[in-house]
């Protein structure tokens, strides 16, 4: 990481002053008032603002917790030990992220001076900016939204490495850099930038860790979603399954579980997704589209059409066609 950014975050905090002076737990009035200990994002962030980050506090266990908010992790320098829902434990390296949603249970292990992690607080609404930016229906990102945005009760949350990927650190350290210096026109330079740091993460589902069985299912939807999306026009359940080595029943009940859609209802929803991009982008012919987008039964595609969006494609493109 650039080493002025360490300079300006590896300070000792005033928290971390007193607990060098002898506090034996963290202090919880700094981040809640309730009795419960989710961390309020009322406490983490100036009115009005989406996005903040501050440094993780160093040289005690956090206790178990949770937020009202979305949290990202970032490892600047060292390691940090995380322990989610009572169990699962997972070790944050230099250069990893790890993505909470604001209902999982957490706790870490006291960390060093060299420790230094980076804890974006952000409220879910700040991706409804980011999602049009990453692509307009890509099923892929929205389902990592989604994850992130979930209520339910198990721990969710998605563990990079990607230490490596050198455009993911960049953006990264070009994000912690905009909310240090909070610049002119910041908000949407910090929503653009995450747009490009999700642009770049859904390209690289294959460094997400899979510690547990839900991280494991994660994986394989985001296999299956990013097939859908590099393969719309001749995806098939079948060849998908065999690459995978599962079997279709059981492949078809994963996505249905983890997504609410059958295979063929994704499949469908994408190829209708990139039929109405071009019936507002271009003039090609409706049929041309219509074979662009993996079908070959024109009237099929009409009456599904017009049962989705309620008129015909000709219809559609009058009034959307910019």
């Amino acid at each position: 990481m650039n080493m002025e950014l360490i300079r300006r975050l590896e300070p000792i905090t005033e928290e971390e002053k007193l607990i060098l002076s002898g506090a034996k737990t963290i202090n919880k009035d700094i981040y809640t008032t309730s009795k419960e200990f989710t961390v309020d994002s009322a406490k983490m962030l100036e009115n009005g603002k989406l996005i903040d980050i501050r440094t993780h506090t160093r040289f005690l266990p956090f206790p178990p917790h949770k937020h009202n908010y979305i949290e990202i992790i970032y490892m600047c320098s060292g390691q940090t030990t995380h322990i989610i829902n009572g169990s699962t434990k997972i070790v944050l390296k230099q250069g990893d992220l790890l993505f909470f949603n604001q209902h999982s249970y957490h706790e870490i292990e006291a960390a060093n001076k060299e420790d230094i992690g980076i804890n974006f607080i952000i409220l879910p609404e700040f991706f409804d900016e980011v999602l049009p930016m990453v692509n307009k229906g890509n099923i892929l990102s929205n389902f990592i939204v989604d994850t992130l945005r979930k209520n339910n009760s198990q721990a969710s949350y998605l563990h990079f490495k990607v230490a490596d990927i050198l455009p993911i650190q960049n953006l990264v350290e070009n994000l912690i850099w905009a909310l240090l210096n909070k610049q002119y026109n910041d908000k949407h330079i910090n929503q653009t930038t995450m747009g490009l740091l999700f642009m770049h993460l859904v390209g690289r589902t294959d460094r997400i860790e899979r510690t547990d069985p839900e991280q494991q299912i994660n994986a394989v939807i985001m296999k299956v979603l990013r097939y859908i999306e590099e393969n719309y026009k001749e995806a098939a359940l079948t060849e998908l399954a065999n690459v995978m080595n599962l079997s279709i029943s059981n492949l078809s009940k994963i996505i249905k579980n983890s997504t609410g859609y059958t295979f063929k209802e994704l499949l469908q929803n994408k190829r209708f997704q990139k039929a109405v991009h071009l019936l507002s982008t271009t003039t090609l012919p409706v049929t041309d589209i219509i074979y662009r987008v993996g079908y070959d039964n024109t009237s099929y595609f009409h009456r599904m059409f017009r049962e989705k969006y309620h008129m015909s494609p000709k219809e559609y493109r009058s009034r959307n066609h910019a």
